[in-house]
């Protein structure tokens, strides 16, 4: 059997920067158990399939080398911009993706070729994390002196559960060596979230947060290089922690990816629409192959 998939570097327009991710256009023929084989062999952190959908423009699939994903959200820049790419006479400015996590309302503008994607969230949450904060650095290899203690330890989401942790600069976050199969008994409420530490210092002058992202344990990979879902999950969090309800609307850069070379930066917006918080992420996504998988 051969595959044909599109590698995207995600959240920069440089080769091997950004975060990379898989694109396959996919049948309802297929199993969940071939994508995931699919995905475990081209091994990026998600890989993401697109399929007809009965009730969005299409249908998208997240996967990680280990399991099924409920959302992505460079996955699913990467995903639009290929569509987009495909459909040169008739792209829309709006369309919508259904996924596990729902469906979501997608922005598109094209200029000089290049695909700006706006990808709206689901509606912010967050719990109080209220375990043992000493395992929890030991899992990060840090100490408890590295925690930025001005700001909570929370789990958010926009999609996916995430663990925010606030650190106090870059050289806590360049220090930092996860141990991801410990997390599930660290992260007793949300054994299968990932851990996204956050600090206030930042490598672009015009970036307002750094951050990175440890996987989950159950994903079969250690780091993801620029996570669109926890950028979301971080804009929430500076609105709500940081700015304690700052008047809207806002937009903030947050970046990610520095320690592993992988320089990525994004946009992620903040309004208020009938009293309720709307998370979105703006980026882009750079086409660098197509390449052909035998199995």
């Amino acid at each position: 059997m051969e595959v044909a998939y599109y590698r995207f570097d995600v959240f920069s327009q440089e080769p091997n920067k950004g975060n990379p991710a898989g694109v396959v256009y996919c049948d309802e023929g297929v199993s969940t158990e071939k994508m995931q084989q699919v995905a475990k062999v081209i091994g990026f952190s998600e890989t993401i399939f697109i399929l007809p959908s009965e009730i969005a423009t299409f249908r998208l699939r997240f996967f990680s080398p280990g399991s099924e994903m409920p959302l992505c959200g460079h996955g699913t820049i990467a995903a639009v911009t290929l569509w987009c790419q495909s459909q040169s006479d008739k792209v829309l400015e709006e369309l919508t993706v259904e996924t596990i996590a729902g469906c979501l309302t997608i922005g598109v503008q094209i200029q000089s070729g290049t695909v700006q994607v706006t990808m709206k969230q689901a509606a912010p949450q967050f719990q109080p994390f209220e375990g043992d904060v000493n395992a929890l650095v030991n899992n990060l290899g840090i100490s408890v002196n590295d925690l930025d203690e001005r700001y909570p330890i929370m789990y958010g989401s926009t999609g996916s559960w995430t663990l925010i942790v606030p650190v106090k600069g870059l050289a806590v976050m360049k220090k930092m060596q996860p141990n991801n199969q410990q997390f599930p008994e660290v992260l007793q409420n949300f054994p299968q979230a990932s851990v996204h530490p956050i600090c206030f210092e930042s490598y672009h002058d015009d970036s307002l947060m750094h951050g990175r992202h440890f996987s989950g344990a159950g994903t079969g990979t250690i780091e993801d290089p620029v996570t669109g879902t926890a950028s979301g999950v971080m804009g929430a969090y500076y609105y709500q922690f940081v700015t304690h309800n700052k008047s809207l609307p806002l937009k903030m850069n947050v970046e990610q990816g520095q320690e592993m070379g992988k320089d990525g930066q994004l946009s992620v917006l903040l309004e208020r629409l009938a009293d309720t918080l709307t998370i979105s992420i703006q980026g882009q996504a750079l086409l660098v192959s197509k390449e052909l998988l035998k199995l």
